[in-house]
């Protein structure tokens, strides 16, 4: 049996309860924590879900590529977003915060554009505070655009 303190409308961060027992986000527990948050009536199958999990790694990827050529595929990368947003919901900002974390200055303006980002982000023993992020001026201006 669990319980979840969740975004709710106030957006903050998610613990997971699980009788006594707290699961805090991080590598070891990200799969459970994804499949706890996952919306199952999006899914025909668990092939499904991993695919959906891969959208993070596609997304790492387009950042990086950004990073190295300046090569900005905003669409995309709000496609990939979305999509992630609505299998997991609002539980998906620590997750991506996560596993993108060396990009958090690239995806922060994508995040307050789709109106997923909370004033603080926790996972692992990070505490983040949005206003603290950089935000990339060239990511800004491109999103301005759409």
């Amino acid at each position: 049996m669990y319980r979840v303190r969740g975004f709710g409308s106030s957006l903050k961060p998610i613990t997971i309860y699980y009788g006594e027992h707290i699961m805090i986000l991080n590598e070891d527990t990200f799969t459970v924590y994804a499949a706890k948050h996952y919306d199952m009536k999006k899914a025909a199958s668990v092939d499904e879900f991993y695919d959906d999990l891969k959208r993070f790694q596609y997304l790492k990827r387009l950042f990086k590529r950004y990073e190295e050529t300046g090569e900005l595929k905003e669409r995309l990368i709000l496609n990939h977003l979305i999509v992630i947003y609505n299998c997991f919901g609002a539980s998906a900002t620590p997750m991506l915060f996560m596993k993108l974390e060396e990009y958090h200055s690239y995806m922060t303006p994508f995040t307050f554009m789709l109106g997923y980002m909370p004033d603080v982000i926790e996972y692992g023993e990070k505490k983040i505070i949005s206003s603290d992020i950089p935000l990339d001026s060239v990511i800004i201006e491109e999103l301005r655009k759409i």
